[in-house]
């Protein structure tokens, strides 16, 4: 038995009927031309034959005694039949219907039971454009035992280089200790966990001081020197808030405090909407060159642009920038653990400006000013921690936070969550169908009723729309706002960079030189795929 690590643990404390706590993704397959067998059968029989390499999907949770500390993993086989279900659909079903059915299926709770994952077999599906038989597949896997990036190693033992699956070794699996300890053996191994997560959060603390004083020391430097628009950088990341923009040589800086009010920050209902939408990476990279933006800053732009349409339309749109909360990877290279090991940031998305040249470089600028920041951050972010109790307490504080809506009554941090999720460039396949699409399903809770989480696969950007279906019910309406967004991202001409004029000098000293800010980059356009709903 292994008992989870605090972070993951969390995720089953705050698990509720409104609050879901498992990811995955919808994945439209294509079947061989010659194809005549049973996909759902066919489908299992894959996943027998890789379930010796994946240890994530062969074990369940077994509670600790009066729940007092964290659950613990142990040996479990999965009963395919269970875990992998056929869903039909009304003849030639398409992507409205299976995004209609994500949205039904996604609130639905994993039985604690079992192992915690489960995939829906979508058939029924219209062929496609030169008469491929096709279906769908959504993944539901549970963020207490994966995160983003443990999903995408999973995915690289299920999905095969090509149409005919690779040979697996057949590996012995470990023997049937499933929850023998008893009563007093699990009291002791609680026991020692806690002593354990102690010890190591102790001796972490005078680190995590230096680290502090370190940061505090370079804040009081620069606020004594330095530009205005480094002092005003480093007080804005420092406080995780909104951060200064440099336009054209000039500086825009949006005022402190929390996160607008927007009808994303609410208390979820049961009920979910979501829809998936594609834009080419060639284009995206060729368009953010030009402009020296990183991948997660056009992603950003893009998410942002998608937004003010949205609320543009159906109101109100802040006069505040709206902020999003995006997870940090702390996932050290090359570990494939099975866990959670992330945290979050804050960036201002620039919503607030009409411009989309002025909120292109206001991203740019937040982004960098929080890189700057996570750097030392990320080492203070603990995974695990003493537990003893925190069961009972995170549990009823769950449950509570809803029923009280307690969301609508705080001070808003942050407007929604978006999640970059790098993957695999080139066409994968799952029991011998192609994976033609990789929109992920994810995370929204009290508070952020929308999760936007983005995926690159075989040279595209999936994005997934997952939100509260009272909260905004047109996630449709908004991933068209995110091709449109998108081509204005295409659009978008290289900013000139245009000089200040000279200071004037003072009576008292000289004057003294202002920075002018780098000129941003060029763009081509494109044509993404065009979607059914109007914008």
């Amino acid at each position: 038995m292994k008992q989870l690590a605090g972070l993951d643990a969390s995720f089953l404390y705050l698990e509720t009927p409104q609050m879901p706590m498992h990811v995955g993704a919808l994945h439209l397959l294509e079947l061989p031309a010659d194809y005549a067998g049973d996909y759902v059968e066919d489908l299992r029989e894959h996943m027998r034959l890789r379930l010796p390499l994946l240890p994530a999907l062969r074990r369940k949770l077994l509670t600790m005694p009066l729940g007092l500390s964290n659950p613990g993993w142990v040996d479990a086989d999965p009963d395919l039949a269970e875990h992998i279900v056929e869903v039909e659909l009304p003849p030639d079903s398409g992507m409205a219907e299976l995004e209609a059915q994500v949205g039904a299926l996604h609130p639905v709770l994993l039985d604690r039971s079992r192992p915690l994952w489960k995939f829906h077999v979508f058939t029924g599906l219209a062929p496609g454009p030169e008469g491929q038989c096709r279906v769908a597949l959504y993944t539901q896997l549970h963020h207490a035992a994966v995160d983003g990036q443990a999903a995408v190693a999973l995915a690289q033992v299920i999905l095969d280089l090509g149409p005919e699956p690779r040979a697996i070794e057949a590996t012995a699996t470990r023997g049937n200790k499933r929850g023998r300890l008893g009563t007093v053996g699990l009291l002791r191994a609680a026991v020692a966990q806690q002593w354990q997560q102690t010890a190591k959060l102790a001796r972490s603390l005078p680190g995590a001081a230096g680290i502090l004083g370190s940061m505090a020391a370079d804040y009081v430097g620069s606020a004594a020197g330095g530009s205005a628009v480094d002092k005003l950088r480093t007080l804005l990341a420092d406080v995780a808030a909104q951060t200064t923009a440099v336009v054209r040589g000039k500086t825009a800086v949006s005022s402190l405090g929390p996160a607008p009010r927007t009808r994303f920050n609410v208390s979820l209902s049961a009920t979910r909407s979501f829809a998936g939408v594609t834009l080419p990476l060639a284009e995206l990279n060729r368009t953010r060159k030009r402009h020296g933006a990183s991948v997660n800053d056009a992603v950003l732009f893009v998410i942002g642009g998608a937004l003010r349409r949205f609320l543009t339309r159906h109101g109100p749109l802040p006069r505040k920038s709206l902020i999003a909360a995006v997870p940090v990877s702390m996932r050290a290279a090359g570990d494939t653990t099975s866990n959670t090991q992330a945290t979050m940031s804050l960036m201002s998305l620039g919503t607030h400006l009409a411009d989309p040249a002025q909120r292109l470089a206001h991203v740019i600028a937040s982004s960098q000013a929080m890189k700057a920041q996570m750097g030392q951050v990320k080492s203070l972010m603990p995974t695990d921690f003493p537990a003893l109790g925190i069961p009972w307490l995170m549990q009823a504080g769950a449950m509570l936070y809803g029923r009280a809506k307690v969301a609508e009554k705080l001070p808003v941090v942050a407007n929604l969550v978006i999640s970059n999720v790098p993957g695999p460039q080139l066409p994968l396949y799952l029991a011998g169908a192609r994976m033609l699409t990789n929109y992920p399903t994810s995370i929204a809770v009290h508070g952020l009723a929308l999760n936007v989480t983005v995926q690159t696969y075989n040279q595209s950007l999936d994005i997934g729309l997952m939100a509260c279906g009272e909260a905004l019910p047109q996630t449709s309406e908004l991933a068209a706002y995110v091709e449109a967004a998108f081509m204005e991202f295409q659009a978008l001409p290289v900013a000139a960079v245009e000089p200040e004029p000279a200071p004037v000098a003072k009576k008292r000293g000289p004057a003294k030189k202002k920075a002018v800010s780098k000129a941003t980059p060029k763009p081509r356009a494109s044509t993404p795929r065009k979607r059914a709903a109007a914008g």
